[in-house]
């Protein structure tokens, strides 16, 4: 069963997702039937450990499927991603009957989640939360929320302003009181993710829907595990530029490029339990992609200007690997590194 949801997820990747990125890419639409076609494959519940329903997949399963979808269609990989950074809070919160009400689906796909957690990270937070009498009221501003108008549900997190502890809670994915304001963002690539800004003030999470509430080390000790998952993004970019690269008869730099993914992804585990050392090893992922996606653009010559390019596509989903889910840490290392002289 797990071998084959790797193996479903390489045939998908190739077969639906890599062939439709570029209009993907010009549409700014995820057509429907990728998300029915990874349902149905079961590529939604790969984060669930067996005792919830899931599959009980390893890590580096896991970290193979989501490496393979993003070397798909990165923007049906980042908003599909961030499905399984909730399921995985979701299968190990305290909140037993908001386990047995949400994870069957979540695992299924037929119920679809997203993440707005970037607001609880500053200090002070962007989104704050303050008890109230059955739950919480969460106000604030969540900057990049993906999947708007794809997803089901989505996990907000907030910090209390009382404690200073993190406070994470489901509602669902539409206009609702409280949130006095979507607002698009347009991407000038990913922008199919359909990304949006959201505006909360007095948006009330009952006691049921909370999933977690965390004091802040704890929580931003948590987040490893997330970090890792979106490392998958620059790594699945360069294992699809070997492979283009070897198309164009550069097997040499195909060659080397997979051997530097392969010593990144290590460096990726190796840092679960070290959140300096992870990061470092992101950065060494998204300077490894941009200069993977500009060896197959220098490969391919003039056509790679072109909009029907793959090439080029691939040149623009390495930069929004740059930014997407970045820390203040993340940003100074790939400035000192993209800013350092090459000789």
């Amino acid at each position: 069963m797990t071998a084959n949801l790797v193996e479903r997820a390489h045939e998908i990747a190739d077969s639906v997702l890599f062939p439709a990125a570029l209009e993907v890419d010009r549409t700014g639409r995820v057509p429907e039937t990728h998300w029915q076609t990874m349902a149905t494959a079961g590529l939604y519940g790969i984060a669930a450990p067996a005792e919830a329903g899931g599959p009980g997949l390893s890590l580096p399963q896991i970290i193979e499927i989501l490496e393979t979808m993003a070397g798909g269609c990165l923007a049906t990989a980042f908003t599909w991603v961030q499905h399984h950074g909730m399921l995985a809070a979701l299968t190990s919160s305290d909140n037993h009957a908001l386990r047995a009400e949400f994870i069957p689906g979540l695992i299924s796909g037929s119920l679809r989640g997203g993440v707005a957690y970037a607001g609880a990270v500053p200090v002070p937070p962007r989104m704050r939360a303050v008890r109230v009498s059955g739950g919480w009221r969460l106000s604030g501003h969540a900057p990049f929320v993906s999947g708007w108008g794809i997803i089901d549900v989505i996990q907000i997190s907030a910090g209390d302003l009382d404690t200073g502890d993190i406070v994470a809670g489901l509602v669902v994915a539409e206009p609702q009181p409280g949130i006095t304001s979507v607002t698009a963002q347009p991407l000038f690539v990913a922008d199919a993710s359909q990304t949006v800004a959201l505006e909360v003030d007095g948006l009330v999470i009952p006691d049921d829907r909370i999933v977690s509430r965390t004091a802040r080390a704890d929580f931003m000790a948590n987040q490893n595990f997330g970090s890792r998952l979106n490392a998958t993004l620059p790594i699945g970019l360069v294992r699809r530029c070997t492979r283009l690269l070897d198309e164009a008869d550069e097997p040499d730099a195909a060659a080397a490029l997979h051997t530097q993914a392969a010593a990144v992804r290590e460096r990726l585990d190796a840092g679960l339990a070290d959140s300096d050392a992870l990061l470092r090893a992101r950065a060494d992922g998204c300077e490894l992609a941009t200069r993977a996606t500009a060896a197959l653009v220098a490969a391919c010559g003039g056509p790679s200007l072109l909009r029907s390019s793959r090439a080029q596509l691939l040149a623009r989903c390495a930069l929004f690997t740059v930014v997407a889910a970045s820390r203040p840490e993340l940003k100074r290392s790939l400035i000192e590194r993209f800013s350092r002289p090459s000789v």
